[in-house]
């Protein structure tokens, strides 16, 4: 049996947008956002720039993405990248394609010698926990009880791999 394709990771483009939103619409539940669900027809790239979001695609299909951008917005705080979000179309999923964008998102942050790279996970989505510990990050701040989604109390985790050398 052999292994599924490696994905090519690549800047994102304004013709990624409908993609995007599939993507988006196929992979949000309130086990890996507290936001709302994402409107189908909003553009993707509404409050993103295409320079900010990373794609990952197969056969030249974008299969999954990790969206970049400033974790404050404020001058103090320009050291730091923040991971806005990360999501992989439902049957590519568990294929390592995750981790080969948060690879290149942490290539990305140092390449633009950002100090650390920053995200924020529902303390319940275990899997993406696991996940992003293995690629390097580490627990830096839990804000308890932070959502109540679906009936229950979800903590919001903070965390972060340091980038300095």
């Amino acid at each position: 049996m052999s292994s599924p394709p490696r994905s090519r990771i690549r800047t994102a483009r304004p013709g990624d947008d409908s993609s995007l939103r599939q993507i988006d619409i196929a992979t949000w539940t309130v086990h890996v956002s507290p936001a709302p669900p994402p409107a189908a027809d909003a553009s993707f790239f509404e409050n993103t720039a295409c320079a900010d979001v990373l794609v990952a695609e197969i056969d030249r299909k974008v299969v999954g993405y990790v969206k970049l951008g400033p974790f404050y917005k404020i001058t103090t705080s320009s050291h730091v990248l923040e991971i806005q979000g990360i999501a992989i179309a439902p049957e590519h999923q568990r294929r390592g394609i995750g981790r080969q964008l948060i690879q290149a998102a942490i290539a990305f942050a140092r390449q633009r010698d950002f100090r650390k790279l920053m995200l924020r996970v529902l303390s319940s989505n275990q899997p993406a926990r696991t996940l992003y510990e293995t690629c390097g990050f580490n627990t830096e701040a839990i804000l308890r009880e932070q959502f109540l989604l679906d009936g229950n109390y979800v903590d919001d985790v903070f965390m972060a791999i340091h980038l300095a050398t």
